[in-house]
């Protein structure tokens, strides 16, 4: 599976960490920048990330500002992106089941690297339920 990732300034400590887990993981990375920890606009960055995800360079994406809010707003401008921002494994979990997120959003300066990871894990793993969750989902794409 092809991930894309995308932070900016806020995020770029906690994207590097994920970035080389899913490498070591065996997931092919698509690395968006930002490059470093001086400042940039997450816009661009959320932006860009939800580019490569509905064009289908990359299968999902996961986009890190400093608290995953702006990022995520950024991300889900972008028509065909559900972009879930979440604190917990258990959002991670129920934004996949029953949402069918195809992007993931953190905080890098509010999420510890340990509890990201394992959001990250989670969000990768667990696969959408269908069903009535469908309907939904294709509301939410038809908005």
């Amino acid at each position: 599976m092809k991930i894309a990732v995308a932070s900016d300034h806020g995020g770029f400590a906690l994207k590097e960490e994920i970035a080389k887990y899913l490498t070591e993981a065996g997931y092919d990375v698509l690395n968006l920048g930002t490059n470093s920890a001086e400042s940039v606009d997450y816009p661009e960055y959320g932006k860009k990330c939800a580019e490569a995800v509905v064009s289908g360079q990359a299968e999902r994406g996961i986009v890190v500002c400093g608290t995953g809010i702006g990022i995520s707003m950024a991300a889900n401008k972008v028509k065909g992106v559900r972009c879930a921002l979440c604190t917990s494994v258990h959002m991670a979990e129920m934004t996949r089941r029953h949402n069918d997120a195809n992007m993931l959003a953190l905080g890098g300066r509010t999420t510890e690297n340990e509890l990201a990871l394992e959001i990250v894990k989670a969000f990768l793993a667990t696969e959408f339920e269908g069903g009535r969750h469908k309907r939904r989902v294709d509301m939410l794409d038809n908005m």
